[in-house]
Order: C-alpha cells, then sequence, then structure tokens
C-alpha cells in the first residue's frame, strides 16, 4: 500500500538546472516563510545553526501573536459593552485569531508541506525535454504571480489599517490634552498605553505583528498557488506525452508499451502528489472560505459604517483590505478550479489521440486514464467544499446575508 506522505526517493539528476528552477519555483514562498522561522522546519536538512534560528523567530513571533490577541481579546468578550464597538473589534481580532492557527498548523504539519516540496524538486530534477521544462517553468511563473498579488493586496491594506487609521484617529480635548488610539485595545489593565515610551512600543509592536500575520497568510496562499501550478503544470506534460503515443517522434526508438508505461508512471505520480496536496491544505483552505466569509462580511459592514460617519481615511482603509481578502479568497478558488479544469482534459486529450490506430489490446489501457479524468483529485476545504469560482460566489453571497443579519442586530 503506497503512503501518500512517504518521503519521495531523490531521483537521479536528468536536468541540470534543476536548482536554479527549483529556487526560481520556491523563491517567494521562501521569503514570507523564513522571516516566520517556518522555512527551515520545511527545506529538508537544516543545519544546527538554521534550527535554532527557526526556534527563534517562532518564538518571537508566537510571543507577538500573543501579545495581541490575549489583551485585545480578553477586552472585546469580556469588558467592551458598546456592541457597535464590540463588531469592529471581531473583524481584525477573528483575523489575528485564525492567523495564530494557520501559523501553529504551518509549523506541526512542515514535514507534510516538505514532502510536497522534494516532490517537486524531484520532478524539476527528472525533466528531459526542453519542452517540458518550459511548460514548467510558465506553471511556476503562475504561481509566482498569485504570491506576489495576494502580497502586494494584503501588505498594502494591512499595513494603512495598522499605521494611517491609528494616526488619523488622535483627538485632541482641551487644546492641550491629545487621546492617542491603539488598534489593539486591552493593555490599560498592565500599563497606561497613552504615555511614552509605552504606547510608542506597543504601537512598533502592532506593525510587527501585522507584517508577521500578513506572512503566515501570503505563505499559505504561495504554498497552496506553488503546488497546485505544479501539478497543472505536470498534467500538461502529460497531454504531450500522450500525443505522442502513437508516433513517438519525441521518444525516437522506443516501443509504444515503453510510451505508455511512461504515461501510466507519469499519471500516477501526478495523482498522488495532487492527493497529498489536498490533503495538507484542506484545513487551511477551509479556515479560508470561513474566515474570509466572516471578515469579508465585517467589513463590508465597517465601510457602510464609516461612510455614515465621513471619514475618507477609514473608509478607503476598509475598502483596500475588502478587496484584499476577497482577491485572497479568489487565489485560493482560482488555483481549485485550474487543477479540476486541468484534470477535465485528460479525458479529451486521451480520446483526441489516433488510438484506434494500436494494436491488439493496447487501447484498453487508456480507458482506465479516461475513467480516472472523471473522478480527480481536488483541492477542498477540509473535504466539505470543493474549492472553484462557484464557491467563490458562495462565499460573496454568504458574506451579503450575513451583512444584512448583522445590520438588522446592530
Amino acid at each position: 500500500m503506497f503512503d501518500r506522505f512517504q518521503l519521495p526517493k531523490r531521483k537521479p539528476v536528468v536536468n541540470v538546472h534543476y536548482e536554479g528552477d527549483t529556487r526560481y519555483t520556491m523563491q517567494y514562498c521562501r521569503w514570507v516563510l523564513k522571516p516566520i522561522g517556518i522555512w527551515h522546519l520545511v527545506c529538508g536538512h537544516p543545519s544546527r545553526r538554521e534550527k535554532l534560528i527557526s526556534v527563534a523567530l517562532i518564538l518571537t513571533c508566537f510571543f507577538l501573536l500573543c501579545f495581541v490577541l490575549i489583551p485585545s481579546g480578553l477586552y472585546t468578550v469580556l469588558r467592551e459593552k458598546n456592541i457597535n464597538v464590540r463588531v469592529k473589534l471581531f473583524g481584525p481580532i477573528g483575523f489575528c485569531l485564525t492567523s495564530t492557527i494557520k501559523y501553529c498548523y504551518l509549523g506541526l504539519r512542515s514535514a507534510s508541506f516538505g514532502r510536497c516540496i522534494e516532490q517537486v524538486e524531484n520532478d524539476w530534477r527528472v525533466v528531459r525535454d526542453q519542452d517540458h521544462r518550459v511548460i514548467m517553468q510558465r506553471n511556476a511563473q503562475v504561481g509566482r504571480r498569485l504570491t506576489v498579488i495576494c502580497a502586494v493586496f494584503l501588505y498594502t491594506g494591512g499595513l494603512s489599517y495598522h499605521t494611517i487609521m491609528p494616526l488619523s484617529s488622535r483627538q485632541t480635548i482641551d487644546g492641550n490634552v491629545t487621546i492617542r488610539r491603539l488598534t489593539y485595545p486591552g493593555y490599560d489593565l498592565f500599563f497606561d498605553p497613552e504615555a511614552s515610551p509605552a504606547y510608542e512600543i506597543v504601537f512598533c509592536v502592532h506593525c510587527v505583528f501585522a507584517l508577521i500575520t500578513y506572512n503566515i497568510t501570503t505563505s499559505a496562499c504561495s504554498l497552496a498557488a506553488i503546488f497546485v501550478c505544479h501539478a497543472c503544470g505536470q498534467l500538461k506534460i502529460l497531454m504531450t506525452l500522450m500525443d505522442d503515443l502513437i508516433e513517438g517522434t519525441r521518444n525516437k526508438g522506443t516501443t509504444v508499451e515503453t510510451r505508455l508505461r511512461t504515461i501510466a508512471q507519469h499519471h500516477v505520480r501526478v495523482l498522488r502528489f495532487s492527493t497529498s496536496v489536498d490533503e495538507v491544505l484542506r484545513e487551511i483552505c477551509l479556515m479560508e472560505v470561513v474566515a474570509s466569509t466572516l471578515i469579508i462580511c465585517l467589513l463590508e459592514y465597517y465601510v457602510m459604517t464609516e461612510w455614515e460617519n465621513s471619514n475618507a481615511v477609514a473608509i478607503l482603509t476598509y475598502f483596500i483590505l475588502l478587496i484584499s481578502f476577497t482577491f485572497n479568497i479568489l487565489i485560493f478558488c482560482y488555483i481549485g478550479e485550474l487543477l479540476a479544469e486541468q484534470y477535465n482534459k485528460i479525458g479529451s486529450a486521451v480520446y483526441d489521440i489516433k488510438w484506434y490506430n494500436l494494436s491488439g489490446n493496447k487501447a484498453l489501457a487508456l480507458v482506465l486514464i479516461i475513467t480516472m479524468s472523471h473522478y480527480p483529485p481536488k483541492l477542498t476545504a477540509g473535504k466539505f467544499v470543493d474549492l472553484s469560482v462557484h464557491t467563490f460566489g458562495v462565499v460573496l453571497k454568504s458574506s451579503v446575508m450575513y451583512l444584512n443579519l448583522l445590520r438588522t442586530v446592530t
């Protein structure tokens, strides 16, 4: 019985450029995982120094997450009595909570993510045809672009929320007393958060905390995009192998049986990799769907509230955040749709080749591939929902429905 999470055996080097290709594929993912200490846990065989650095970064990040989550969470749940203020705090605190859970999940499942990365490296190692290498590079580029889009929107909206909004909400009373507000409340039980230098220190900590949370979200999106785009590239290579099954122009000197065996082995490898990707990402995808639905609903409510208050800075900040989280869940749904669509093309690709020219019963071997194309692995949210464009529409409709309920309650 094959263990999907068994460490893939290192393949002999065929592509002499595989190291550079692997670095190119994982570059942006490495950039966002290193600052939060996860990269050296998933990259294979880190040195003792790298392990110590990762542990130090993880402890620091976890301390900063708790520094924000615990005081503000207790303040919102136990101390704040105004329902409107409480609703306004639910969004950022909920995002903080989900980011903390995702961070713990990335650390606990780092070995599984590492095995998927090892499989990506092995595929780069064994690619022979230059056309196949170009296909993989194009799909790797798609994964990189999706990572950049996610990061740009999240960092733009998030840093605006943690810097511009607190600074623009200062109020001066009686001409000499200035009220300086923080993004997250709840520190007045321990010290005076408006006195210097406590205010400046907490303000900077909140900015660093924002960078950590958006790194976590971007890294989850980056891993999903890279793995799915890599699987799509392998499926495109599979279709080129099928096109060459009859004539054998790309693999001269080989028999039909050899080419058919290569196709079957490649298909099985892609199926196993896609299944492993779904198993390692399904919890994160479920959290993204649930959190995005609620946070988009709250951001819509915040925009409407600030519109009534004529607060241009808050309206612009919340609107950028709304676009950011909408694009974030759209990326997850898009790559899920991309994977399902690519698998659906396999059956048509098999039928379009000149299978009727195969001698004997060799064409029967293609029936299994066509059958498997009707039951492809999918990217799911906790095995409850298939990620697709339809799911994205459901998320938006649900957020509007919850918005109407929230407006009725408040």
